[in-house]
């Protein structure tokens, strides 16, 4: 099978193309390297700064359509796969549609459908922006206010989403939150991929014996810290470390280059990751895998979703139950001796459930679907 995969986000799409090589297929990434993270990518289409900069983008994307044409599966990065306004993206979905045999979109990031899901006040208990009944700490930002407040209520963004899932074959979702906000919309022709790690290629660092301190870590993006929640654990965290110093101790790393942040992660036991999710991100997996236990978000849908009965290992926090970090945190530190079970079935969990070649059977299935109904 021939599979283009256009745009990427957290290196989701290039990981995925490697374990559909690795199983035999020819897959190509388009992308702009998941911006600072530079991914690898086999077609290099990154914007630079400027108007010079848009202007070469759009000669970038026009001389690389030729090479982006017949193939069995187009694999787009969400309905704005590309840095362009919608209308400029939907000319080239549709380019992509009349030379391609198929059309798919990966389910992930803040969307037009996404964003309306969690202000719907049905599909989550929580999210991004809200919590409960209430605007989250990130939709009372200035930042949200300049970035997204309007935006996702535009017309044109409606217009936008409609068209393209109007016109992909199907898609595939990468977390639940994604999986819930479209199901009603795609039915049939919405599966679930999740986030693929290349579990062979991190070497695990398992807990083996009880610690006399239990270190745990955060990573700080300064540009998603409150939208993610990190603001929240870090306080929860830095009480946790205060109330118990013989017992804890807290590394907090920003914005630091990927292989020192990886030394920094591998010398940790617990990373604290996501407060709004109801499902362990890259971040949390890439961590498990190197068997660190993540404190992160892990709901039953999730779990359901999945079909996991009986292995449980994530650290579920909860923005809704006063407190509830802190508790969590105080009974890890206090439980210290369940490290290394927690070490190994967190390792475990990410093998059975997003090694990247279980992703891609997953895909590989869902495109054979597709294919056989053309």
């Amino acid at each position: 099978m021939k599979i283009l995969f256009v745009g990427d986000a957290s290196n989701m799409h290039n990981c995925l193309a490697q374990a559909l090589r690795d199983l035999g297929h020819t897959a190509v990434v388009a992308s702009n390297g998941s911006h600072w993270m530079d991914t690898s990518r086999d077609i290099d289409l990154k914007r630079g700064p400027g108007k010079m900069g848009a202007v070469k983008y759009v000669l970038d994307v026009l001389r690389a359509l030729p090479r982006m044409q017949g193939f069995d599966v187009v694999v787009t990065c969400g309905s704005i796969f590309l840095d362009l306004k919608p209308q400029k993206v939907r000319r080239v979905f549709d380019w992509l549609k009349r030379h391609n045999r198929s059309m798919v979109m990966s389910a992930l990031g803040t969307d037009y459908v996404y964003f309306h899901a969690c202000h719907d006040g049905k599909t989550y208990r929580y999210n991004d922006f809200m919590v409960g009944e209430h605007p989250s700490p990130y939709a009372l930002s200035k930042e949200y206010q300049a970035k997204h407040e309007d935006n996702w209520k535009l017309p044109l963004m409606r217009q936008h989403s409609e068209h393209i899932v109007g016109n992909i074959d199907g898609a595939i979702s990468c977390l639940w939150e994604y999986h819930a906000c479209y199901k009603p919309l795609l039915g049939d022709r919405l599966a679930y991929g999740g986030i693929p790690v290349d579990t062979k290629g991190v070497e695990p660092h398992l807990i083996d014996r009880e610690p006399e301190k239990v270190k745990l870590f955060i990573g700080i993006q300064r540009d998603r810290n409150i939208l993610k929640g990190t603001d929240r654990l870090l306080e929860a965290a830095r009480r946790t470390v205060d109330r118990y110093p013989t017992l804890c101790e807290l590394k907090v790393v920003e914005n630091v280059p990927y292989e020192e942040y990886v030394t920094l992660l591998s010398q940790s036991h617990v990373l604290l990751d996501q407060l709004y999710s109801y499902t362990p991100a890259t971040n949390a997996l890439l961590a498990m895998a190197r068997g660190l236990v993540a404190v992160s978000g892990a709901e039953p849908e999730y779990y359901d979703l999945i079909g996991e009965r009986d292995n449980h290992p994530i650290i579920n926090v909860s923005p809704l139950v006063e407190g509830d970090i802190d508790a969590k945190l105080e009974w890890l530190v206090h439980n210290k001796n369940l490290l290394p079970d927690l070490s190994r079935r967190s390792r475990e969990f990410v093998v059975k459930h997003n090694d990247s070649q279980v992703v891609a059977r997953r895909h590989l299935e869902f495109y054979e679907k597709i294919l056989d109904k053309k």
